[in-house]
C-alpha cells in the first residue's frame, strides 16, 4: 500500500464523484506540488546562506582590509612585499613604492599592490646594532 499524498488526493477524487470535489482535489493537488517544489528549493538555498556567511562574507572582509592598508601607506611605514622582502617606505608616486632595504639602504621600486602588509616591529635586532 502506497500512502503518498498524491495517492490520497486521487483517491479523494474518485471517491468524491461530484464536481466540487474534483475541483477541491485539484486545488489541493495544485498546492501539494507547490509545496513539494518549495521543499526541494529549501536546502540549495541553505546551502547558498551557509557558502555566504562561511566563505564569500570572511574573504570579502579580508579585502577590504587589505585595500584599505594599501590605501593608507605612507613614508617611514615598514613593510614587508608578498616576495618576503622587508624595507622601509621612502618615497610613495601613485602606485608606485620606492623602498629602502638592508644595512646598504638599497632602494627598490615596488608597485603598491605587492605589498602585503605593515609591520609593527622592526625586523632587525636592536641589540646588535648596539654592540
Amino acid at each position: 500500500m502506497n500512502f503518498s499524498l498524491m495517492n490520497l488526493l486521487a483517491d479523494a477524487t474518485a471517491t468524491a464523484g461530484t464536481e466540487a470535489g474534483a475541483v477541491a482535489a485539484e486545488e489541493m493537488s495544485a498546492s501539494a506540488t507547490l509545496i513539494y517544489y518549495a521543499v526541494q528549493f529549501v536546502p540549495l538555498i541553505l546551502i547558498f546562506v551557509v557558502f555566504w556567511f562561511v566563505l564569500i562574507r570572511p574573504q570579502r572582509k579580508k579585502d577590504k582590509e587589505a585595500k584599505e592598508m594599501l590605501k593608507n601607506l605612507k613614508v617611514g611605514d615598514r613593510i614587508c612585499t608578498i616576495g618576503g622582502i622587508y624595507g622601509t617606505i621612502i618615497k610613495i608616486k601613485d602606485e608606485v613604492l620606492t623602498v629602502e632595504v638592508g644595512e646598504a639602504k638599497t632602494q627598490l621600486m615596488f608597485a603598491r599592490w605587492a605589498i602585503r602588509n605593515v609591520e609593527q616591529l622592526s625586523v632587525t635586532n636592536d641589540s646588535e646594532q648596539l654592540i
